[in-house]
């Protein structure tokens, strides 16, 4: 497929924050399964580290430097370019001007946010802008969320659509850290938000017990508190045709009772960790920003999600959505999917312009291409 050009821009893609260690999988996935004629770039802070990069990539990518803290430089690179997709986090400290920059250059945004502050807040401050403009701002296109939020989307047309739908999902996997996933989580348990404002229209999730046992997985399910049901409950909500009533609830699966406790207590020394400064700097000098888990590691590593749907009182339908390793390997695919699918299909989007969500802007076109790189969906 030959992207369009759009001649008043220097690039289809810049990768900003290109030599963390997400970004340099994403430039790395982007340069070998872009088209040829797809214009790439590489965005930082430092025009070394940009350039070694650019050396490694096996074909021709710009190279922007610029900053955060550079209202102007973040103006000049988003206005460069059709898509600006970022790494540079925790995004509750870094996102919010890139986003204004793009809103206001016109160039659509994705980011790997899996914080529910920054995206009730660039909700609030960005939405009507720019859908008034124009422009996407997708968060949460790695890991967080698209595995749930195209999920339920696959498990939905597996339903009829004329009854309640109730989904829930039901996570497991294997996979490591990298030192700024660490650091975004351990600043989000640090100081948790404010209660989130209740927002208009929105579907009413149903009562489940918190704890239980899912008898269709044969797995024992405990809340996860992840922005992926906040995700899910947004496509549902812009999207329209997930059924007259619609909820959808988040677990993490288990296959031992005992694992129950473990995973309780494990949470919550986490979050005790988090609050207490000297612990929370030590983990971060332990697992600095910009490292990250092996290639051996991540080839060891997998993830399942597991949709369990049902249509008014209907029996259930399970549906799932798996691949490998979930926080690098496969966000980097998520995310350089989607940024292609934002360049190559744009004009097939459902939604044209404001803060939206993969499956209500994407959808279907970005279920295709993640299946056609390896991710699997399926209907028992």
């Amino acid at each position: 497929m030959t992207p369009p050009v759009d001649t008043t821009r220097s690039w289809d893609i810049t990768i900003f924050g290109a030599t963390g260690f997400v970004g340099r999988l994403i430039a790395v996935y982007l340069a070998a399964h872009a088209p040829p004629q797809l214009r790439i770039a590489v965005a930082g802070r430092a025009r070394d580290k940009l350039e070694r990069l650019a050396a490694e990539l096996g074909r021709e990518v710009g190279i922007v430097v610029a900053d955060v803290d550079d209202a102007a430089a973040l103006a000049r690179m988003a206005a460069s370019t059709r898509v600006v997709l970022t790494t540079v986090g925790p995004y509750v400290q870094f996102g919010e001007p890139v986003v204004r920059a793009c809103v206001e250059q016109g160039a659509d945004y994705l980011d790997l946010t899996g914080e529910p502050a920054y995206v009730d807040r660039i909700i609030d401050l960005h939405h009507e802008a720019a859908r008034a403009r124009g422009v996407l701002v997708l968060p949460c296109c790695g890991f967080d969320s698209i595995p749930t939020d195209l999920g339920v989307l696959w498990t939905t047309r597996a339903l009829p659509r004329d009854r309640p739908l109730a989904i829930a999902g039901y996570m497991e996997g294997r996979g490591g850290f990298s030192g700024g996933t660490l650091a975004s989580a351990l600043g989000v348990l640090a100081s948790p938000p404010p209660p989130r404002k209740p927002r208009a229209s929105g579907p009413v999730g149903r009562k489940r017990p918190a704890i239980h046992f899912q008898r269709e997985l044969g797995r024992w399910a405990l809340p996860l508190p992840t922005i992926d049901p906040q995700i899910a409950r947004r496509s549902a909500r812009l999207r329209g045709d997930y059924g007259p009533e619609f909820s959808y609830a988040h677990y993490v699966a288990l296959p031992w009772l005992w694992q129950v406790p473990l995973a309780l207590a494990g949470a919550g020394a986490l979050i005790g960790a988090a609050k207490i400064g000297p612990v929370r700097r030590l983990l971060t000098r332990m697992n600095p920003p910009g490292s990250g888990p092996a290639p051996e590691v991540r080839a060891r590593s997998w993830f399942k999600v597991t949709f369990v749907g049902q249509a008014g009182s209907d029996a259930p339908v399970i549906a799932e959505v798996s691949g490998g390793d979930p926080g690098y390997d496969e966000t980097a695919k998520m995310a350089g999917e989607t940024a292609l699918c934002l360049v190559l299909q744009r004009d097939m989007f459902k939604e044209t312009g404001g803060v939206s969500t993969t499956a209500a802007a994407c959808g279907e076109l970005l279920i295709a291409r993640l299946q056609a790189a390896g991710m699997r969906f399926t209907v028992r």
